[in-house]
């Protein structure tokens, strides 16, 4: 009776996970911010869940002047004891909105590998305009790199992860600021 009851129990979870699922992808591709959420997809990491995760957490990403107020708002920026002449950079300030750290975080682990565009995120980039592929190829080119490069040098790999995931937030901005630029000149048109 016990095994019954949880083989039931994972059949309600698993209806709600496509329930969930089912919502976050008619979000995706039919609401006001599709167009948002489908830019963001063109980088790698970034598939429908975190690409919507990202625009429910953040919003409208223009309101942010420059990638480093996004990057603090997440809490990703590192902190600071200063006195006097001296400066001192510790650990990040985790400050933020800890889900999006969190996403972000999930998202960045995927820059260990080499750049390249096939298969998913090929699909994703079809229709996107040349200017957000080319920052998503930049971010893939640049963040393998940084990670590599902190590895190489004696870093934690979830050290190297906090720092990828921060200039990847950068990375985030430019696209969806892009983005919600088409948007608006599609709007006014």
């Amino acid at each position: 009776m016990v095994y019954q009851e949880y083989l039931h129990h994972l059949d309600e979870i698993e209806g709600r996970l496509k329930r969930l699922e089912a919502a976050i992808h008619l979000e995706a591709t039919e609401s006001e911010r599709a167009p948002v959420i489908q830019a963001l997809q063109t980088l790698k990491g970034v598939a429908e869940v975190i690409a919507t995760s990202l625009v429910a957490e953040v919003g409208e990403f223009r309101r942010f002047r420059n990638p480093k107020q996004l990057m603090a708002y997440a809490g990703l920026v590192p902190s600071e004891y200063s006195s006097g002449v001296s400066r001192k950079q510790g650990r990040i300030t985790k400050s933020g909105n800890a889900h999006l750290r969190r996403v972000l975080g999930e998202a960045a682990w995927c820059y260990r590998y080499k750049p390249a565009i096939k298969g998913k995120i090929r699909k994703r980039q079809e229709g996107q305009s040349p200017k957000i592929q080319d920052i998503a190829w930049r971010a893939q080119d640049r963040l393998h790199r940084k990670y590599m490069k902190m590895v190489s040098r004696g870093k934690h790999h979830n050290v190297a992860i906090t720092s990828v995931a921060r200039e990847l937030l950068g990375f985030i901005w430019a696209i969806a600021c892009e983005a919600e630029r088409q948007m608006k000149t599609s709007t006014a048109i």
